[in-house]
Order: structure tokens, then sequence, then C-alpha cells
């Protein structure tokens, strides 16, 4: 007696057989048991982001830890780009951690590179109110370059138009005058050469009779410093002198009072006498001017006049 095969048992055995065997295959081929388990940190670019995109890989000193999950503009302002990075767990990101955008290669693809964070440096975790931590993010070398050569064509082109305004045609003829004023200055003093060396000439004997007269007038300046020194000591011993002096006058206050009561009247006889001897001496010298030898023969009689000689005869 043969036994009875229940088709539809068995469709549906095979049916759910071959979706758990699917199942299965899909969920080893996602990872399965050993599937990654990732954290979600933002990072802020002020740049372009062009050549990145999702999924480019997120490294840490060269060793990749994630992918890029999305890339989207940021609302309040447009020249930024968020940027959702899913890292492993357990990575180290800390603080002081600092991403950068890269270049792979010479294909241009562009990755996230992330540096920093030193040992003791605490877990990077998000703020309060925040959704998830940032990272902190820094200029690309393309877009420091950028800078760099902005600011160097800015320079360069304020340059070019200050060599064009110092080239303009005024410029060129104040120029071209100055240089003749300078050839004609040059031929001058190249006519006026021996006149210019006697003057130097003369300038060194003068600088040299100048440095003669100076060392002259440091021996005088010397000898007046060392004459001040004696006039000071000098003065010092009239000080002293005058103070002796004083008590001196004091000692013969009474000699002096004296002097005047009784030899000052005596003094002024003899005066009285010195003028009648001087008076008499001058009459002698006046004498003596008129007839000189009347100091040998005496005075000679004076002759009588008309009317005596007659009268003294008998």
């Amino acid at each position: 007696m043969e036994t009875k095969v229940n088709m539809p048992v068995v469709g549906a055995f095979v049916l759910a057989l071959g979706a758990a065997l699917i199942a299965g295959v899909l969920w080893l081929a996602s990872g399965g048991m050993w599937q990654q388990q990732y954290d979600l940190y933002l990072a802020v670019e002020e740049e372009s982001v062009a050549g990145l995109n999702l999924n480019a890989p997120v490294k840490y000193n060269g060793v990749e830890i994630g992918k890029v999950r999305s890339i989207t503009l940021d609302a309040q302002d447009p020249q930024r780009v968020n940027l959702l990075l899913a890292i492993v767990q357990g990575a180290p990101i800390r603080q002081d951690t600092v991403a950068v955008l890269k270049a792979q290669g010479l294909t241009g693809i562009a990755y996230v590179e992330l540096s920093g964070g030193a040992r003791n440096a605490p877990p990077l975790v998000a703020l309060p109110g925040a959704r998830y931590p940032v990272i902190t993010t820094k200029a690309s070398l393309s877009t420091r370059l950028e800078n760099v050569l902005t600011r160097v064509l800015a320079k360069f082109d304020s340059s070019s138009g200050s060599i064009d305004a110092f080239l303009s045609v005024e410029n060129q003829r104040a120029f071209s005058s100055a240089l003749a004023d300078i050839a004609r200055i040059s031929h001058t003093l190249a006519q006026r050469s021996p006149a210019i060396d006697r003057a130097i000439v003369d300038a060194g004997t003068t600088l040299h009779n100048t440095a003669s007269s100076s060392a002259g007038i440091t021996s005088t300046l010397r000898a007046i410093d060392r004459s001040a020194n004696a006039i000071e000591q000098m003065g010092n011993s009239v000080a002293q002198t005058s103070q002796t002096a004083g008590a001196t006058v004091s000692a013969v206050g009474g000699d002096v009072q004296r002097f005047g009561t009784q030899t000052l009247p005596e003094l002024e006889r003899l005066l009285a006498e010195l003028s009648v001897l001087s008076a008499s001496l001058h009459r002698l010298s006046e004498q003596t001017e008129r007839a000189p030898s009347s100091l040998v023969f005496g005075q000679s009689p004076t002759r009588p006049g008309p009317g005596e000689a007659a009268e003294s005869k008998p």
C-alpha cells in the first residue's frame, strides 16, 4: 500500500527552508555575529568637499576605521558642509582629534583623515543638547595652497599697479631730469676737483690744529681746575683768618680807643709841623730850580733900584 505524500506541506517546508537559507546567507554576507558596531560623529567642513562620496573611507593615521555615512549642507549656513562619520566603536577619538580632507593617490578620490589625539586627552563626547559629538576640522592642503596663492596674486597685482604708477610718463620725465641734474653735478665736481682736493687738505690741517688746540685746552682746564682748588683752599684759609682777625679786633678794641684819645692830638700837631716843613722844602726846590748855584755860593744880593743906588753915595 503506497503512502500518500502531502504535497502542500512539502512545498511549504521547501519554501521555508529556502527562505531560511537565503536569510542565513545574507546575514553571513553582512558580517553576521562578527559585524562591527559603529559610533556616529559629526564633522563640519567650511570648504568644498568635491571628490568626497558616500561610504568614502575615514582613516586614523592611515588606518581605516569608518565610513562617511552622509554629506549634507548646513541649513543655517550653506558655506558649511556637515559630514556624518560612522567610526568603529573603541576608536581613540578624543577632544583634540582633527579631521582633514585628503585626496587618495592620482585618482583624486577624497577621504577623511583623522589625526591628533594625545594619550591623556579625554574622549570626545556630545555636548548637552547636541545629537552627535563634533570633531574639529582643519583646512585641507589644497585649500591652504589656494589661500596662499590668492594672497600672493593679490600682492603681485598690487605690486604691478605700483610699478605701473612708478613708470608713468610724469615719473619717467622726472627721473630723466634727475639724471640730467646728476650728470651736471658730476661734471661740475670733476672740473673743481683740484679745489676740492685743496679743501680736503685744508680741512685735514684744520682738524689737526683743532686736535692740538683741544689738547692745549685740556691742559689749561686742568690748570684751571688746580687753581680753583687752590682758590678754594685759600678761601677756607681767609675764612679762618677772618675769624681770627675778628677775635684780634675785639681784643685790641681797647687799645684803639686809647690811641684815639691820647695819641691822636699829638699826631695832629706833628702833621701840622710836617705841613710847614713841606712848604719850606717846596720853596727851596723852586729856588734851586731858578738858581742852582745858590746851593754853593748862597743867595746873591738884590740889585738896588734906580733911586736906591744914588742915595747910597756920600
